[in-house]
């Protein structure tokens, strides 16, 4: 651990975990993996779903403080890493009383001794908690549709309280842009993570073959868990001109339980892989085979494939919100207004701009590596670990100070 002053040890806290389905997971795995390689100790606590080191963790449990503060009390690690994102923990929207609308972590937060790093995943605008309503059916207005949009109008105060809560709690609260970082005071930007699965960029053409995908015409990527908050329904209202095709392949996890209509009625130019959550080589694969990535998301707090297919030298065209707005002002891609037309206009602009936006992503990747991710986090740990010794080594000098004469 080369250049690293002192040993400690980091206990990881999310649910998700691989095997398990997830970008989060994906994140976690990747992140302790770097870590690791650092010569850090790093043990997950996940569900029993996924291979952590520990489980019993759950989305859908009440009593997740109580069995990760019991696990925190066996290994009285140096410092504890949740990754904060509301759902993960059993998060509870009450529909009368928003005072009452807590996470399965909170209690947690509040009798945890040992200092805490907060990444938090999700923060909304007000317009975009509105839109990141889940239901279990249609996407259409319904009598359940109804009763949910009731209980985000009254919670979203609610919503944002969970997380000035934990960063309250916080000794450093991580984010994935400065658009985060507004909504939640005091947290620091360390970008998420993204590099190919390969050690060696696999050449477009053969990324093609592989996949058995058109060699001659630009490929516009749509790749992700389908869900109404990530807009996949304006792709039925999209033309994409000849010489484009538009590739999509989508999954569902095991949170999501929604019914979004793709039915494309063999829409020209768009082929629908249908190849469900893809390995990270595959996915990797398939990232290095598009020349675009497409994120015509409705409601976002941050986006991991935006990352990935960065991480992967691929510009972006995407809706016009605060997070993708971030982005393209470094020269990365390009954001429209949500509708079918600005979006095939945007891909002309992107087109047109090819070669400039493909440079800037080029060099904007290195930041994304994973060792570098790494290194900032050890920053981070380190200066909570440094803080706490002094204030430690002060406590024992004032009480050992001889008392002055009087």
């Amino acid at each position: 651990m080369a250049g690293r002053k002192q040993n400690f040890s980091i206990l990881m806290v999310c649910t998700e975990y691989p095997p398990m389905q997830g970008g989060i997971g994906r994140y976690v795995y990747n992140l302790v993996k770097s870590l690791c390689s650092k010569g850090i100790e790093v043990k997950v606590i996940s569900n029993s779903d996924g291979k952590g080191d520990y489980t019993g963790l759950s989305p859908f449990s009440k009593n997740n403080s109580e069995v990760l503060y019991e696990v925190v009390q066996k290994l009285h690690p140096d410092i504890v890493h949740i990754q904060h994102e509301q759902g993960l923990y059993n998060f509870e929207i009450h529909p009368l009383f928003p005072s009452r609308t807590k996470t399965g972590l909170d209690k947690f937060y509040s009798i945890c001794k040992i200092p805490i790093v907060s990444t938090f995943h999700t923060s909304y605008r007000f317009k975009q908690w509105m839109q990141s309503i889940l239901i279990n059916g249609k996407d259409t207005l319904h009598l359940r549709y109804l009763y949910e949009y009731w209980k985000h109008l009254i919670n979203y105060s609610s919503f944002l309280r969970t997380n000035y809560y934990a960063m309250s709690k916080s000794s450093a609260g991580i984010v994935f842009s400065n658009y985060m970082a507004n909504l939640i005071p005091g947290t620091r930007v360390i970008y998420h993570g993204s590099e190919p699965f390969q050690s060696v960029d696999v050449e477009q053409e053969r990324a093609r073959e592989m996949l058995s995908l058109p060699k001659k015409d630009r490929i516009i990527l749509v790749q992700g868990f389908i869900t109404a908050s990530k807009g996949w329904n304006i792709i039925k209202k999209m033309n994409i001109p000849d010489g484009w095709k538009l590739v999509i392949n989508y999954s569902k996890n095991h949170y999501n339980k929604q019914i979004i209509n793709l039915k494309l009625n063999n829409k020209k130019n768009i082929i629908n892989l249908e190849k469900d959550y893809l390995t990270e080589k595959d996915l990797s694969t398939l990232f290095f085979a598009s020349d675009i990535i497409f994120l015509p998301y409705k409601a976002i707090a941050g986006s991991g494939t935006m990352f990935d297919g960065l991480g992967h030298g691929k510009p972006f065209l995407a809706s016009n919100t605060g997070f993708f707005k971030e982005f393209s002002k470094y020269g990365l891609g390009i954001v429209t207004d949500r509708d079918a037309r600005s979006f095939e206009k945007g891909l002309e602009i992107v087109d047109k701009n090819y070669i400039a936006l493909k440079s800037n992503v080029e060099k904007f990747r290195k930041k994304l590596t994973w060792d570098v991710i790494a290194e900032q986090h050890l920053d981070i740990y380190e200066n909570i670990l440094n803080n706490k010794k002094d204030k430690a080594t002060n406590l024992i000098t004032t009480s050992t100070k001889a008392p002055e004469k009087p």
